[in-house]
């Protein structure tokens, strides 16, 4: 089997995605059912943070120990690539030592640059482009809720961040539509991310207009890490992209709101959304272990087929 990376979304198939989402809900399953499921067993995940994290850290590390292997944590304050080492140098050796890498990282050149040097499969676990484990997590909680995707309308209402850029990825991938609503100054360039059919996603200048009828409505903090000299700038400029009650109103009676978190209650979002009945945001935090369990097994030992 060749090595294949997840850097972005559209690095698989819709058919690969298929397969992953339902070898997600098998884990699930067994993981709910304290069956042992040890793939994995002697196989080494490296993770390397440039960006601090508490739910990718968690899942992935936790994740591993569930497959039956080993999860090493390194960041670069506690490794050579912090001092200047150059990122082909150390995936070269990293890869020689592991079976698997995670990186958080900011720019998207990086983890592309290791994965190009790499002799194992590298998986993005943010960059500031793209977030490909989390919009998957997001479209497992989806179909888990509320059954296939495809078809259906997503709303986004924010920033135009990695984000809203794999979404953007996403619903070409699995054929959705997705309604994107930034304020002035914050608009996507599908260009820059190789979004060239625009059949898949509309703009709209009110947020209520992209939640009219959206079956998800999704939101993330205002300002990303990386990005934080401007929160007060921003703050100003996205107050009335607030997904509040009447927003989701706006919604299918029965939409769901999915967050990434962490939250800022108040911010992008009201309490009375994100701890309301069509929040699911827990599960969705959850699912990001089950389908990162689905993409290492996937990434090291290819489909399965389980009786």
């Amino acid at each position: 089997m060749a090595i294949k990376h997840f850097l972005q979304f559209r690095d698989f198939t819709r058919d690969e995605f298929e397969y992953l989402l339902w070898r997600t809900f098998w884990i699930k399953n067994e993981f709910k059912s304290y069956r042992k499921h040890w793939p994995l067993c002697d196989r080494t995940l490296v993770m390397i943070f440039e960006k601090a994290s508490t739910r990718t850290r968690l899942s992935f590390e936790a994740g591993m120990h569930q497959l039956g292997g080993t999860a090493i944590y390194l960041n670069t304050r506690d490794s050579q690539l912090g001092r200047g080492e150059p990122v082909e140098d150390a995936a070269q050796v990293i890869s020689r030592m592991s079976d698997l890498v995670m990186i958080r990282t900011f720019e998207q050149e990086i983890i592309e640059r290791f994965a190009a040097n790499s002799r194992v499969p590298v998986i993005n676990g943010l960059t500031n482009e793209y977030h490909p484990c989390q919009i998957l997590a997001d479209i497992c909680t989806y179909i888990e809720h509320r059954g296939c995707i495809q078809g259906k309308t997503v709303a986004w209402v924010g920033d135009a961040n990695n984000m809203c850029n794999t979404w953007l990825q996403a619903a070409e991938v699995m054929d959705f539509k997705l309604n994107v609503s930034t304020p002035p100054g914050y608009e996507i360039k599908p260009e820059l991310i190789g979004i060239v059919d625009r059949s898949h996603f509309e703009v709209f200048a009110d947020p209520r207009d992209a939640c009219r009828g959206a079956d998800l409505v999704n939101t993330d903090v205002w300002t990303s890490m990386g990005f934080e000299a401007e929160n007060e700038v921003r703050r100003e400029a996205f107050a009335s992209w607030c997904v509040d009650g009447p927003m989701m109103r706006e919604a299918h009676r029965d939409a769901l709101f999915m967050h990434c978190l962490p939250a800022h209650r108040g911010e992008e979002v009201t309490a009375e959304v994100i701890d309301g009945p069509q929040s699911v945001v827990w599960d969705e935090a959850e699912n990001r272990l089950h389908v990162q369990k689905a993409l290492m097994e996937y990434l090291l030992l290819g489909r399965i087929e389980t009786k």
